[in-house]
């Protein structure tokens, strides 16, 4: 798909929308008022796209649309996960920079201007750091362990936060959404294309209305994205797991014949053996496992399986830049 650029255009933000009808009204507010003090009133345009959720979000965006000039809607088929969604949004920018943000307003609009001025002075991509974060104890553990994992697969600097709320150069966007692969993982993309990161602190401000839409479950999901679709590493760890256990079987053996030998009354341990074949059937099942994520995501690119697919938009398409990734 090619992207079509707007000279008008400076910023384009792409935010993925999931059970938000209530937040919209306000989260369009705030993003003109903080465009408006920016001076980048008429220069910017925000990009909600529908995840196909459970509410009347998608009215909601019309509705919006159709009273702000800089509002745009994309309204998703089915479900597509929040990173195929920052894809289709990703695929309709116009802007110089784009930002992504999310839905609830816990990233604070008026921290656009500084991203827009980190890459202004020569950088590729913009992350924010959270000085106070407002997320349960689990989901920080969880993206602890998330960012000690993709320092390892992916490259990552160990000082950079991968934090939803980013920022990047419209040539790296290019280079994105040339990824045609059935599950988008954002992050490892950018990765992918470039090492020139730089880092500004905001303040992580508390959800604006409800819940959080991210559970153990997703938080998994997209952790295996992270993990099979930019790196082969674990395949390699499964190889070495294969040795190292093949080495210690070969020093059971030996270790419980000697004893045999030795010791005719020695009476095997059922209990060690036990465990024993259940941990070697853990590993072994856990490495299958592994190759058949690695196999399944190969299938389902071969089968064209896309990445999103568009119901309807808030304008009419009249270029390539508009039509559905197929």
């Amino acid at each position: 798909m090619m992207i079509i650029e707007d000279k008008y255009i400076k910023l384009s933000i792409v935010v993925p929308v999931y059970r938000s009808a209530t937040i919209l009204p306000t989260l369009v507010q705030q993003t003109q008022e903080a465009m408006i003090k920016e001076g980048l009133s008429g220069s910017f345009e925000l990009i909600l796209v529908n995840d196909a959720g459970p509410d009347n979000s998608w009215a909601v965006i019309q509705s919006l649309a159709a009273t702000h000039d800089f509002v745009r809607g994309i309204d998703l088929r089915k479900n597509a996960g929040q990173h195929n969604a920052i894809m289709a949004g990703l695929n309709h920018v116009r802007g110089q920079f784009v930002a992504i943000m999310d839905d609830d307003l816990q990233h604070p609009p008026t921290a656009l201007g500084d991203m827009v001025r980190a890459l202004e002075s020569g950088y590729d991509v913009c992350y924010t750091r959270y000085l106070n974060r407002q997320h349960a104890w689990w989901k920080k553990a969880g993206s602890r362990f998330n960012d000690a994992v993709a320092s390892v697969l992916l490259d990552k600097p160990k000082d950079l936060y991968l934090s939803s709320f980013k920022a990047m150069r419209r040539e790296i966007v290019e280079d994105i959404v040339k990824y045609d692969g059935p599950y988008a993982y954002v992050d490892g993309l950018i990765l992918n294309v470039t090492q020139s990161f730089t880092t500004i602190d905001i303040v992580h401000l508390a959800r604006y209305e409800g819940e959080s839409n991210y559970n153990f479950r997703r938080l998994l999901s997209l952790w295996l994205k992270m993990a099979t679709s930019f790196s082969i590493l674990p395949l390699r760890i499964a190889t070495y797991l294969g040795f190292v256990l093949t080495a210690l079987s070969l020093v059971t053996v030996v270790f419980v014949g000697g004893a045999k030998i030795l010791n005719p009354e020695y009476q095997a341990g059922w209990g060690s053996l036990i465990a024993i074949m259940l941990f070697i059937g853990g590993i072994q099942t856990l490495c299958i496992g592994m190759v058949g994520e690695y196999l399944g995501r190969t299938y389902l690119k071969l089968n064209g399986k896309q990445q999103f697919i568009i119901g309807s938009t808030t304008w009419q398409g009249t270029g390539l830049h508009e039509q559905t990734r197929v």
